[in-house]
């Protein structure tokens, strides 16, 4: 409900305000939460916020949190919990992130915790990662994305993204499937803005869209 993400987001923001400069806080609001070309908000706005704390050492760990609706189902609320490492230079070689993350959601009988395992690399405008769940609802799944950033003149860029999901738990739910999406994204001093159309290659699913999101990382640079 976008009410307790206001909450969430807010207290996330006293938390930051009082912690040091390792503290990250960012904040998004969506007209739709889309998770691996599945909406999870029934194709309405989502506001989210998370918290990430990260050390010298590149290990990093945190806590986000967005509104979702599930028709048929009960959850209001999604709150995510991670710890990896990350380092390398991505601009001059290869970057890496390592770690885990477990989805939860408070308030729901009918969703199970999931925690997923996730290594990626990145070079220049591209990145990949993969990601597998050793218990997806007593299956195993995996998933295998590629992104690409084009730059652009005037802060703009061409978002690009694949997505690959497979392993038991999509065989015993129809079937492997790609999610794909292509936008233009804006960086305006601290803000982001990206329009972006979202598909599958589910057969009759008809979950092409349209999504528009504004986010914001805290605390902003100082001049």
């Amino acid at each position: 409900m976008i009410k307790s993400r206001v909450l969430l987001a807010g207290a996330l923001l006293a938390v930051a305000g009082a912690a040091n400069a390792g503290i990250t806080v960012p904040i998004t609001l969506t007209s739709d939460y889309d998770f691996r070309g599945f909406t999870q908000t029934d194709e309405d706005p989502a506001l989210q916020a998370g918290l990430t704390w990260t050390l010298d050492s590149g290990l990093y760990f945190g806590v986000w949190g967005s509104n979702v609706d599930f028709p048929g189902a009960d959850p209001d609320i999604e709150i995510d919990a991670f710890v990896g490492f990350a380092g390398g230079d991505a601009a001059e070689g290869i970057g890496y992130d390592v770690g885990a993350i477990i989805y939860t959601y408070p308030d729901s009988q009918d969703f199970d915790e999931v925690i997923e395992l996730y290594a990626g690399l990145s070079h220049g405008i591209f990145s990949g990662k993969v990601w597998f769940s050793p218990d997806n609802y007593d299956e195993t799944s995996w998933y295998v994305e590629g992104n690409a950033a084009i730059p652009l003149p005037a802060g703009f860029s061409i978002p690009l993204h694949v997505g690959y999901s497979f392993g038991d738990y999509w065989d015993a739910a129809g079937g492997d499937y790609l999610d794909y999406s292509v936008g233009v994204a804006y960086t305006f001093e601290n803000f982001g803005l990206n329009l972006k159309w979202v598909d599958t290659d589910i057969s009759g699913a008809n979950m092409d869209r349209v999504i528009f999101t504004v986010s914001t990382t805290l605390p902003w640079a100082k001049d």
